[in-house]
């Protein structure tokens, strides 16, 4: 069962939909009406999923560039609590997902015609990913049976940007950084058209050649490739 909303994060976004606290209570509700057994949550893994919302919302309400470390650490701190309540409600597999490398998004890469990852955005990223590790091992160490892991997403959109396909089910994508869909200019996105109608937005001829969908989401053989990845791993 999936209790995400698009959009929200840890904390509350500029999306007006449950941040993650409260998708948890809905969580619980269910529990409570005794939807779940002991054994099912037992035998269940929660997949407890970060996409940069918190972020880029930080960043949308003018946040400092000095506030971004303590920020950061505050999104990490919550996360963790999240997850030691949804394994208190009784699932014994927490995972969590890394941080993808949001500075490759082309949301980022575009200001470098798509050549470029945005080193600052990534080491950002770096740090997020760094404090949730440390915290993934101490609670490790405090549940005694490693009940918590990560998905490493970071690595494995990397490792698909670099090997372009050399790897074994890997897609081959010519510029992995550049988006399918894209707005016409600036001001235009993916799926954007003017009053009358018109379409403000041009889709690349063949979407199977492209990791990106649009400047945020990759495409369904971008996820796949991301998922051969991460094949070892899981």
């Amino acid at each position: 069962m999936n209790f995400a909303y698009g959009g929200t994060g840890v904390f509350s976004t500029l999306v007006p939909e449950p941040n993650m606290t409260t998708q948890i209570d809905f969580f619980q509700d269910i529990i409570h009406e005794k939807f779940y057994s002991g054994s099912d949550l037992h035998s269940s893994v929660a997949l407890v999923s970060v996409a940069g919302n918190d972020y880029s919302n930080y960043i949308a309400t003018n946040g400092t560039a000095q506030g971004w470390q303590p920020f950061i650490t505050k999104v990490v701190n919550q996360l963790v609590m999240n997850m030691k309540r949804i394994h208190g409600m009784g699932v014994k597999k927490v995972v969590v997902t890394a941080l993808q490398p949001l500075g490759c998004l082309p949301r980022s890469t575009f200001t470098s015609s798509f050549q470029q990852c945005n080193g600052t955005e990534n080491e950002l990223v770096s740090f997020h990913n760094l404090l949730l590790q440390q915290a993934v091992i101490k609670l490790n160490n405090d549940t005694k049976d490693s009940t918590f892991a990560i998905l490493d997403l970071y690595d494995a959109f990397m490792a698909v940007f670099k090997n372009k396909g050399e790897n074994p089910g890997s897609s081959k994508f010519e510029n992995p950084l550049k988006p399918c869909c894209a707005g016409i200019s600036t001001e235009y996105s993916c799926g954007s058209v003017d009053a009358n109608g018109t379409k403000k937005y041009a889709v690349c001829d063949d979407p199977e050649a492209a990791f990106f969908w649009d400047t945020v989401h990759p495409t369904q053989e971008g996820w796949r490739a991301v998922y051969s990845a991460l094949l070892q791993e899981l």
